[in-house]
């Protein structure tokens, strides 16, 4: 019985007589990108937060009922533009009054300016007594003061019947609304919206000891105002603009070891947000030329990282060593010496060996 079950399998595993598997493999389609030689800067790479470089919470003066709100939630407002109103009737009353008692001590200034004419003139005609005069000088300078409190009265309210129209303190970009109309606020309440300013922004990023150290020791003059710096957000694309740095803090942070570095970026088109993190790149150094490939072409292992190159017509494994990004691309520091077609598209079907064909497609490692 295993006898024959063993003949019956090797027939069915011996190939048949006069067919042979097809020696020629079906060559594959594959996108290709030059491996290119570009200008790279020496950069060191930090984690950093977006800052305004102002930034207000608006906050009610004076106690009152919400008659209005004058503003768009999340739109730009310029300097002085009204926010919020607080409704007003008692505090022009309050001036009112003020007015008021302001005229009445004034009225009583000029009466008591007659009596103490009068006083004078009865006192150096041996008519008065030197008490009645003393009385009208008094009585004279009393009605002053009295005026310069009244004077201070309306000023004060005034001032709170101008408070009853909250507007903002700087141009930036404006919150939520933390209450709505109807709502009684005051200087109690906390803040009704923030405002942040827009262009430019800061961003500010610790930097090691180490790297200060290492810095110091290439024997540059570590001057920050010559430093640019890029960024990159959290999709790994590049900010357009270029920032300088103008901040080092004059204290190390004890718990950290690492200085506080702050940089000012342009921000024309609002893309940067207050309170964002973002990847920092510092440049320093020459620009030297350095091998680029996208990082689409980059495949990871258990050795390391590899990417797939066309030699003579067919997929080759190429090892390689990174160095930092560079835009949307890698820096390669081994493996590559520029020029070599790197497979980026149709990687699925790729194996070393493999015939293909290769088709050019536009490269996307440039810093924009």
């Amino acid at each position: 019985m295993r006898i024959s079950t063993f003949i019956l399998t090797a027939l069915f595993i011996a190939p048949t007589p006069g067919f042979s598997e097809p020696t020629d493999t079906p060559k594959i389609s594959v996108g290709v990108v030059r491996a290119e030689l570009k200008p790279v800067s020496n950069a060191l790479d930090f984690v950093g937060r977006v800052e305004a470089i102002e930034r207000v919470d608006v906050r009610a003066r004076v106690t009152g009922f919400l008659d209005a709100i004058d503003f768009k939630e999340g739109e730009t407002v310029a300097a002085g533009a009204p926010l919020f109103r607080i409704e007003d009737g008692l505090f022009k009353a309050a001036v009112g009054e003020a007015e008021g008692a302001l005229e009445r001590s004034k009225s009583a200034k000029v009466l008591a300016e007659v009596q103490l004419d009068r006083a004078k003139d009865l006192f150096e005609r041996n008519v008065g007594t030197a008490v009645a005069r003393d009385q009208a000088i008094a009585a004279d300078e009393q009605a002053k003061g009295t005026i310069l409190v009244n004077e201070a009265s309306l000023q004060t309210a005034k001032i709170n019947l101008g408070y009853t129209v909250i507007t903002a303190p700087i141009a930036g970009k404006i919150g939520r609304s933390a209450v709505t109309k109807g709502n009684v606020v005051g200087p109690d309440t906390g803040p009704l919206t923030v405002i942040v300013s827009q262009d430019p922004m800061y961003v500010t990023f610790p930097v090691s000891q180490r790297e200060f150290l290492r810095f110091q020791k290439s024997g540059q003059a570590l001057d920050v105002t010559k430093l640019k710096a890029t960024l990159r957000f959290a999709d790994l694309s590049t900010y357009d603009q270029t920032g300088t740095i103008n901040f080092v803090d004059v204290t190390v942070n004890k718990s950290t070891d690492t200085v506080l570095v702050r940089a000012s970026f342009p921000n024309p088109n609002g893309a940067l947000i207050d309170g964002q993190f973002v990847r920092v790149g510092v440049e320093t150094g020459t620009p030297q030329d350095k091998v680029i490939v996208p990082q689409a072409a980059l495949i990871a292992d258990q050795e390391g990282v590899y990417v797939f190159v066309v030699d003579d017509g067919k997929a080759a494994i190429r090892r390689i060593k990174t160095g930092g990004d560079f835009g949307n691309g890698v820096v390669v520091k081994d493996g590559l010496s520029g020029g070599e077609q790197v497979i980026v598209e149709g990687l699925q079907g790729v194996r070393p060996g493999v015939p293909v064909i290769a088709t050019p497609v536009p490269s996307t490692t440039d810093r924009s």
